[in-house]
C-alpha cells in the first residue's frame, strides 16, 4: 500500500503537510470497519493520523483483535511466539520437577513462607507479599507451597520482580520498528521526522519521548496519547496498541480484558484493564489467573509453564499432536494448535493436524464435520473428554502406551529477543526456578524449626 499526497491549493512540502490530503488505494476494510480501503478514497491527513498509521498499523486491515473465548477456559493470547515448522524431538523435564501432593499452608505459614521464597534484596516485600496473598484468595487458587513458587519463578523469568520491568534498547527497537513501517509504506524519511517532531502533553516532542523510553509502559501511555489526540481516535483505532503485554508477569492485555468479562474484576480500576495490568497487583491478579485458575491435567507443573508461554492446554495438545502423528504416519509441528488461526479466531484454511486427521476419518470413524467439531475444544478442558481425543489415543496405544503431556516445540520471536527461544527453553528456565524456590522454602522452614526447638538437658 502507497500513500499518495493530493495537493490543495499549494505543495505538500514538509511545511504544509496539513493542508495536504491522504489517498489510499486498497481494496481491503480499515479503521476498524469506520473507514474503508475502496479505490482512492480520500482521507483528511494530520500529523497524528500518521503517527497511529506507521506506528500502529501493519497494512490496510481490519486493527480489530477479537478477544479470546470468555468461557472458563480462557486461552492465553500472547504476541511473541511464532510457531515453527520444525519438530525437534521435545525432551523430557528434569526428575526433579515432579510434584508432591501439595500442602495447603495456614493463613500464617502462608505469609511467612512467601516472604521466605521471595529475594532478599526486593523492595517492599511485605507488599508483594500481601497482593500475593489477595489474589489467591481472589481467585480461589489453593494457597501451597507449589503454587506460591510457580507465580515467584514466573515473576523471576519475566521481570525479576519489576512491576513495569526496564526493556534495554527500547528507543532502538521502537525506531527500528518505525523505519520497517516507513519502508513498507514509501513514506519520505522528512515525513517521519516532521510527524515525530510534533509536541506532546508534556511539552517534549515526541521523537524526544521515544529517545529515553525505558519501560513498555511507558511507550503504551506514549501511544494512547498519540490515538488520544485524533478526534474519535478511540473509535477509530480500538485494540490497535502493540503493547500487548506488561507487568510483573507479562500478562496479555487481551486476556486480561477477557477474563474480567467471565469473572468479576475485584480491585478498583485506575483507569481501564491495560493500566491493571501494568500494576503490580493487578499484574499478579491475571498472571495468576493465566497459570492456575484452570483445571490441567498434568503431572508436573513444567507443562503448565509451557503453557503459560505457548497457551492454555498447549502441552495436552502436542501429545495429541504425537499420537496423530504416529497413527496418521505424517510429519506434524506440535505446537499445540490444532486449528489455524487468523486475529483470534479459527481460519478457514485447514491445518495440517486437520489434514492428518481426515486422512485417518475411516479409523476414527469420524466424518470431517464430527472431527471439525470436536476441534473448536481445543483451547478448553473438555477437548480430552471429546470423541476425536479418545479416538486417536485408544489407536495409537495399541502398541505402546503415549503421553498425555509434552512441551510444545515454538520458536519465539519479538523485537526484545537479542537470541533464538524457545517454549521448551522458557519452560525448563521456569521449572529451574520453580525448584530452586522450594529449596528456599524448605531451607528458611528446616531453619526455623531447629530455632524454634528448645534445648535438650543432659
Amino acid at each position: 500500500m502507497r500513500y499518495k499526497p493530493i495537493l490543495t491549493g499549494q505543495h505538500c512540502t514538509t511545511t504544509a503537510l496539513t493542508d495536504c490530503q491522504l489517498q489510499i488505494a486498497d481494496r481491503s476494510p480499515m479503521l476498524s470497519g469506520i473507514i474503508h480501503c475502496n479505490p482512492y478514497i480520500v482521507i483528511p491527513l494530520n500529523r497524528f493520523i500518521l503517527l497511529v498509521l506507521i506506528v500502529l498499523t501493519t497494512g490496510c486491515a481490519s486493527t480489530v483483535e477479537p478477544p479470546p473465548p470468555t468461557s472458563v477456559d480462557l486461552p492465553k493470547t500472547r504476541t511473541d511466539p511464532a510457531k515453527s515448522a520444525a519438530v525437534p524431538a521435545p525432551t523430557k523435564p528434569a526428575a526433579s520437577s515432579a510434584l508432591p501432593p501439595p500442602a495447603v499452608l495456614s493463613e500464617a505459614q502462608t505469609s511467612e513462607f512467601i516472604l521466605q521464597i521471595l529475594p532478599g534484596n526486593l523492595k517492599d516485600k511485605e507488599g508483594w507479599a500481601e497482593d500475593m496473598q489477595s489474589v489467591f484468595h481472589a481467585l480461589h487458587v489453593q494457597p501451597s507451597a507449589e503454587n506460591y513458587c510457580a507465580v515467584v519463578a514466573i515473576i523471576e523469568q519475566e521481570s525479576s520482580f519489576q512491576a513495569d520491568p526496564f526493556v534495554p534498547g527500547l528507543p532502538a527497537i521502537v525506531m527500528r520498528e518505525i523505519e520497517q513501517r516507513r519502508e513498507k509504506y514509501s513514506i519520505p524519511p522528512t515525513v517521519v521526522s516532521w510527524m515525530l517532531s510534533a509536541t506532546s502533553s508534556n511539552g517534549r516532542s515526541y521523537q524526544q519521548r521515544i529517545d529515553t523510553l525505558k519501560t513498555e509502559k511507558e511507550l503504551s501511555d506514549l501511544i494512547e496519547e498519540i490515538i488520544a489526540q485524533i478526534p474519535a481516535g478511540k473509535k477509530m483505532f480500538p485494540n490497535t496498541n502493540p503493547i500487548r503485554t506488561g507487568g510483573p508477569m507479562q500478562v496479555s492485555i487481551g486476556f486480561a480484558e477477557a477474563h474480567a468479562k467471565v469473572r468479576h474484576y475485584p480491585y478498583p480500576v485506575h483507569g481501564n484493564l491495560r493500566n491493571e495490568v501494568f500494576s503490580r497487583r493487578g499484574g499478579l491478579y491475571f498472571g495468576t489467573a493465566i497459570l492456575l485458575d484452570y483445571p490441567a491435567p498434568y503431572h508436573q507443573l513444567i507443562y503448565r509453564f509451557a503453557d503459560y508461554n505457548a497457551g492454555r492446554y498447549s502441552s495436552r495438545n502436542a501429545a495429541f499432536q504425537l499420537a496423530l502423528a504416529k497413527i496418521s504416519g505424517r510429519k506434524l509441528a506440535t505446537d499445540g494448535d490444532l486449528l489455524r488461526y487468523q486475529q483470534g479466531r479459527p481460519a478457514a484454511a485447514s491445518s495440517t493436524t486437520q489434514l492428518a486427521l481426515s486422512s485417518i476419518g475411516k479409523a476414527l470413524q469420524m466424518s470431517d464435520a464430527e472431527i471439525n467439531r470436536d476441534l473448536q475444544l481445543e483451547k478448553l478442558s473438555t477437548f480430552s473428554q471429546s470423541h476425536l481425543y479418545q479416538r486417536v489415543f485408544a489407536l495409537a496405544e495399541q502398541t505402546a502406551p503415549q503421553p498425555r503431556e509434552a512441551i510444545p516445540q515454538i520458536n519465539l520471536n519479538s523485537p526484545k529477543f537479542q537470541r533464538k527461544l524457545t517454549t521448551e527453553w522458557f519452560a525448563n528456565r521456569v521449572n529451574k526456578r520453580f525448584a530452586d524456590c522450594l529449596k528456599r522454602g524448605a531451607s528458611s522452614n528446616n531453619k526455623s524449626t531447629k530455632k524454634s526447638k528448645p534445648p535438650t538437658r543432659h
